[in-house]
This record gives C-alpha cells, sequence and structure tokens, in this order.
C-alpha cells in the first residue's frame, strides 16, 4: 500500500522539478544577457571617458606648439571641442549618422528622442569620436583664426559633415559598409566591405581634410614665409616640454580609442580582437616615431636628432594603425607605422611648397596618415590582404577603401569649402592684423596664459616687455620689505640676465619690431643716423657714450647693413628724425 502510493507520487515531483531547473535556466539565461548587456555599457562608457584623454593630449601639444601670446586662446578651443560637440552631436549629429532613414542619411533620433537606455553608451561612445574630428582642425588655424569663427566651423562639422560620413562607413544603413558580395576565381563567394575599425578614414581623414581646406582659405601667419623670395620663416612654438607632455598623454588616449572600437566585450573573440588592436598600436607607434627620429638625422628630412620629428611620427602612426589595427600582424602595423611617418614628412614639405601654413602638422599628420591608414587595410590584412593573397579579393577590397576615402575627401572638402568660404566673405574667419601681431590672448580673452607679473623670484630683476605700441620696454620684478634689492644671478630667465649683465635703463624707439617681410638695406647715412640715436641713447655708465664718434662694429647690425622700414618714422629724444629699425642686434 504504501509502495503503490509512493510510486504514485513519484511523476507529479519529477515534472515539478523539472519545471523548476527550467525556470531556474530561464532566469540563469536572462541573467547572463543582462550581464552581458551591462559589460558592454561598462567597457564602452570606460573608454569613452578615456578618449577625453585624447582631448587632453591635442591641448597640450597644441599649446606647446603655438607661441605664448596665443596658449590661452588654443588651450580654450580645445577645451570646447567637446562641448561644442556635445551639443551639435546630440541635438543633430546622431541622428543623421545612426538614425532610421536610407543609405546616405538619417532622420530620427534628434536630441537623443527615441534612443534606448542600453545604448547610451554607445551614444556618448560615438560622442567622443565626433568631438575628436573637430579637435584636428583648431591646430592648423592657431594663432589667426576669429574664436567666432572656431564656434561655427566645429558646430557643423560635428552636426553635419563628419556625421554623414560615419553613417555611410559605420552605421548598418550607410552604402560603404553594406558592402558587395561577388564570386572569386575559385567559385567561392565573398563579402567585400569599406574597413576602418578605428577611423583612420572616418574620423581622421575627415578632419584632416577639413584642416587643409581651412589653412588654405585662412591664409599663413604673418611672417611665416617672406614675401619677395616665398623662403619659409620658422615660427618656432613656445614649449617644447608641453608638446611632450601632450604626446604622452595622446598614446595613451589612442590606445582606448582603438580598444573601444570593438564596440563591445561580451561576445567570443572580443577579447582578442581588442588585444591586438592595443598591441599593434603601440607598434605602429614605435615604428613611425623611429623612422620619423632617423629620417630626421640622415639628412632626409633634416640633420638633428629631433623630438618634435618624434613625436609628429609617433602621433601619425597611431593614426594610420587605426584603420586596421584589430585585423593585421604586429608585422603589418610595422610596415603602416613606417610609411605613415615618411608620407607625413612628405606632405608636410608639400604643404609648405604651396605656402599653406599649418603650425601643428595637422594636414601631414591627419590627413596623410589617415589616407594611408585606410588603405593599408586592403595590403596588410591578415590573412586576404595584398601582400599575402595578391587576387580578385584583394583587388576588390583595395577597390573599396580607394571608395571610401575618395567619398570622405570629397565629401568634407566641398562641405568645409562652403563654410570656411562663407566666414571669410562674412569677414568672421581672421582677426585683425593688430590683433596676431599682439597675440590672440589678452585683446580676445583678457587672460594671459603667463601673466608678466606673476614672473619672479623676490629679488631685483628686470625682464624685457612689449607695451601696446609694439615698443620694447622693461620692468622691474621683486622687492624685498619695499626697497628694491640689486641681485646679479642666478637668473630663472635669460632675458633678465641680459639686461643684468648690461645694465640697460631704456631702448630707443628705434628697435621697434615689425613685419620682417620689408627688409630694405639702409643708405649710410641712415646707418650713420642709426648710430647716433643709440649713442645718444641711455645705457649704463659703463657702455654709455657722449656722442656719434662711438666706434660701432658692423657686427652691431644685421649683417653689413643696417636694414629699415620706410612705413614707419620716429622721433627720438633728440630730435632726431630716424626711421624705425626693422632688425639690429644689441
Amino acid at each position: 500500500m504504501s509502495m503503490n502510493s509512493t510510486t504514485a507520487l513519484t511523476p507529479p515531483t519529477t515534472n515539478a522539478t523539472m519545471g523548476a531547473t527550467t525556470r531556474n535556466l530561464g532566469a540563469l539565461n536572462e541573467a547572463f544577457d543582462h550581464l552581458a548587456q551591462n559589460l558592454d555599457n561598462f567597457y564602452q562608457l570606460t573608454f569613452g571617458i578615456m578618449i577625453l584623454l585624447l582631448t587632453m593630449g591635442f591641448a597640450f601639444i597644441e599649446a606647446g606648439a603655438v607661441r605664448s601670446k596665443n596658449t590661452h586662446n588654443i588651450l580654450l578651443k580645445n577645451f570646447l571641442d567637446g562641448f561644442v560637440a556635445g551639443i551639435a552631436y546630440w541635438l543633430i549629429g546622431y541622428a543623421f549618422a545612426y538614425g532610421e532613414g536610407n543609405s546616405f542619411i538619417g532622420w530620427t533620433h534628434f536630441a537623443a528622442e527615441g534612443v534606448d537606455n542600453k545604448y547610451m553608451s554607445n551614444y556618448f561612445y560615438q560622442l567622443m569620436f565626433a568631438s575628436t574630428s573637430c579637435t584636428i582642425v583648431s591646430g592648423a588655424l592657431a594663432e589667426r583664426c576669429e574664436f567666432i569663427a572656431y564656434l561655427i566651423y566645429s558646430f557643423l562639422l560635428t552636426a553635419f559633415v563628419y556625421p554623414l560620413c560615419s553613417r555611410w562607413g559605420w552605421s548598418s544603413y550607410g552604402y560603404l559598409h553594406i558592402g558587395h558580395t561577388f564570386e572569386t576565381e575559385n567559385g567561392n563567394t565573398v563579402h567585400i566591405k569599406y574597413e576602418d575599425f578605428g577611423g583612420s578614414g572616418v574620423v581622421h581623414l575627415v578632419g584632416g581634410t577639413s584642416a587643409f581646406i581651412g589653412a588654405l582659405i585662412l591664409g599663413p601667419r604673418i611672417g611665416r614665409f617672406h614675401k619677395e623670395t616665398g623662403a619659409v620663416i620658422p615660427i618656432r612654438g613656445h614649449s617644447v616640454p608641453l608638446a611632450a607632455l601632450g604626446v604622452f598623454v595622446l598614446v595613451f588616449g589612442f590606445m582606448a580609442f582603438n580598444a573601444a572600437s570593438q564596440g563591445h566585450i561580451s561576445q567570443q573573440g572580443d577579447g582578442e580582437a581588442i588585444s591586438m588592436a592595443v598591441f599593434n598600436t603601440a607598434i605602429s607607434a614605435s615604428m613611425g616615431g623611429f623612422t620619423a627620429l632617423f629620417t630626421n638625422r640622415i639628412g632626409l628630412f633634416g640633420h638633428h636628432w629631433s623630438m618634435l620629428s618624434v613625436i609628429n611620427g609617433c602621433f601619425v602612426g597611431m593614426v594610420a594603425i587605426c584603420g586596421g589595427c584589430n585585423s593585421m600582424k604586429p608585422w603589418g602595423a610595422v610596415i603602416v607605422g613606417f610609411v605613415g611617418a615618411l608620407i607625413m614628412n612628405c606632405i608636410e614639405r608639400l604643404v609648405l611648397k604651396l605656402k599653406i601654413d599649418d603650425p601643428l602638422n595637422a594636414v601631414g599628420v591627419h590627413f596623410g596618415g589617415g589616407l594611408w591608414g585606410a588603405l593599408s587595410v586592403a595590403f596588410v590584412k591578415y590573412p586576404t590582404g595584398i601582400l599575402m593573397a595578391w587576387d580578385k579579393q584583394s583587388g576588390a577590397m583595395l577597390a573599396w577603401q580607394l571608395a571610401g576615402v575618395l567619398t570622405f575627401m570629397t565629401w568634407t572638402a566641398g562641405c568645409m569649402t562652403l563654410v570656411f568660404g562663407g566666414l571669410k566673405l562674412a569677414g568672421l574667419f581672421r582677426v585683425i592684423r593688430e590683433t596676431e601681431l599682439k597675440g590672440l590672448d589678452i585683446p580676445k580673452h583678457g587672460e594671459p596664459a603667463y601673466p608678466l607679473e606673476a614672473y619672479g623670484h623676490g629679488y631685483f630683476e628686470k625682464i624685457l616687455t612689449v607695451l601696446e605700441n609694439g615698443q620694447i620696454s622693461q620692468s622691474d620684478q621683486g622687492f624685498e620689505s619695499g626697497v628694491y634689492m640689486r641681485d646679479q644671478g642666478p637668473y630663472e630667465h635669460p632675458e633678465a640676465k641680459i639686461m643684468g649683465i648690461h645694465q640697460v635703463r631704456s631702448v630707443p624707439s628705434i628697435l621697434e619690431m615689425t613685419s620682417v617681410n620689408h627688409f630694405k638695406p639702409a643708405s649710410q647715412e641712415d646707418l650713420e643716423n642709426a648710430k647716433m640715436s643709440v649713442s645718444n641713447s641711455t645705457l649704463s655708465s659703463h657702455l654709455a657714450v657722449t656722442g656719434a664718434s662711438q666706434n660701432w662694429s658692423s657686427a652691431r647690425f644685421l649683417g653689413n647693413q643696417a636694414y629699415i622700414n620706410h612705413g614707419l618714422n620716429h622721433s627720438d629724444d633728440s630730435g632726431i628724425r630716424l626711421e624705425a629699425m626693422e632688425r639690429t642686434a644689441l
């Protein structure tokens, strides 16, 4: 009786157990799905935040590459890149790039309307890429671009120009991403599409093309090219250490930039692809830096061990490897970095030949590196690249890569020509000559990056200053108990040391510096008048002279003759009317 009862109860018990197990497995699967989604969100958010270091690196490099009088201006632009892109991409850009629509443009999700919360991490990640595209342009237009022009072109670039390129190359709607299916010689069916893992073409080529068009229309900085001979006159940045710090930060940001491009971390093979992308980025950067270093030393592009050449070489290596860093072997990354550095230097020389002024070499790095990076996928992708396969499939891959870069270049050049040309016609593109000569920091922002009054170590010292009218004068710095103290050194600033040694009290107005484009040999009479004026100026007791009988050597003037600017006339305290000296050496 009891046995029969037990047997009768067995089937219901088994069914209940199986049902509970099924429910538990379902809950477990659901939990794993949620975990995978959360991991992907965390992955994109983390690397997206790290991409902000890319902007920080750009800021330091650009700040070091401009003169100190424009440091505040360039830092502010880099700081605002993410903010301008944030508004523009949120309102318009994302909808054009990834909204529902056709193969050309999207028309849903304006201002993030209708975007599911689980996709917001990807939204943020795409925003970081958009801000990078406009960061590239500010360096090429540095030291002479109006601030309002920067706001306008940055907004339009991240709201309209870049989003459509990213749609064509990355969105599931884009015709370049959709690609084409065809049969090979062996009868196999293969699918070919445009491949650009980290944005060599979509991001950097777009930014580099915009930089080229902007610099071409804006024109060179005052004094960059000699007006008569066309010779290139170096305009050095004020801080190599800042630029070096920038590239250190930039390397870190680029690792995140390429690591994030996988888009997810929860699927099979994600870890392998991300690891290969980061490692190849390091290899390409290394080869690019070494190539630029040695080609600059052996006389191909220079004659010295140059820190600045290494910075740009490393930079272009990372830009070029973005295209296929997930799909090539490390030896392929070596080829990409090596060729990228050579292309960068060649483009830099070509840009100078065309009399286009690019203070940051943004065209060489981003246009050259982006173009080569996108095309390099067809050559070194493993194992289907041209260098390994040399078949119809690899040729079709090259054709699609060419179609992509030509599309991006044509679209960007056309749109940005309208933008920059319109700004120029409206008189909003370039600052006036006086502002450019004085620097943008004080006239435009009222906040110099290096306030003169902030310098000094507590002892008496003199430093050279430039007054509002451009005349060189002096400023006394430092005091103790209200009484100025003399101190012969050591000095923190070379200018202070020179002023201390020569005990210069005032510098005559004839030493005013003006444009270097109007050199004109002075006559002998002008030379004698200049000597007399300097002789009558107030110098220290052991340098002071009483008249024009001082034995002046030709070494005190630039070359064997003085050079004067016939556009300016000045009268000194002795009443002698002189023309302003263009250059002189005291």
